[in-house]
């Protein structure tokens, strides 16, 4: 289980603001690193995302991570997670389209979910409630094991 996930975003504050309505939870500012947020759920599982502005990096150091800014701002990035949310397709929707990002529903196969582009640049995978309860059916071991088999065959 993931309990919480850190991105980079251009405007962390407008970033944290959208999570924290699709997580229907709370955002606070965050300080291990200045201009940073995060978005609590406040579920059962101690779900967040921590957002940090663009150009930090977190390096190893004795004790606490040292956060960096520096000049190196990735446009793109091949992290990506998939979040299972409380609200519907529309309401995502509406929110994404509020900011002008990206959203659309996305067949994976043997399960759907729907890509929210945060600064039309960072991919989440959002799974309604519907959504979540196919992709739980589809990685059940025997599952995952034939599909993964089928693939590979092919």
């Amino acid at each position: 289980m993931i309990h919480h996930i850190s991105i980079p975003a251009q405007n962390p504050r407008l970033v944290a603001k959208v999570l924290g309505q699709l997580l229907q939870g709370k955002v606070y500012p965050f300080f291990p690193a200045e201009g940073s947020y995060i978005a609590v759920q406040f579920d059962d599982n101690g779900t967040a995302i921590e957002v940090y502005p663009l150009n930090t990096q977190i390096l190893p150091a004795d004790g606490h991570p040292q956060f960096v800014r520096t000049v190196f701002s990735p446009s793109n990035c091949a992290f990506h997670a998939a979040i299972s949310v409380g609200l519907s397709q529309t309401e995502i929707e509406r929110i994404a389209l509020e900011q002008g990002w990206r959203v659309q529903l996305c067949n994976r196969g043997p399960f759907s979910v729907i890509e929210l582009w945060l600064e039309n640049r960072l991919l989440i995978e959002l799974l309604t409630p519907e959504l979540a309860q196919r992709y739980l059916e589809f990685t059940r071991p025997e599952k995952v094991a034939a599909f993964f088999s089928s693939v590979a065959s092919a």
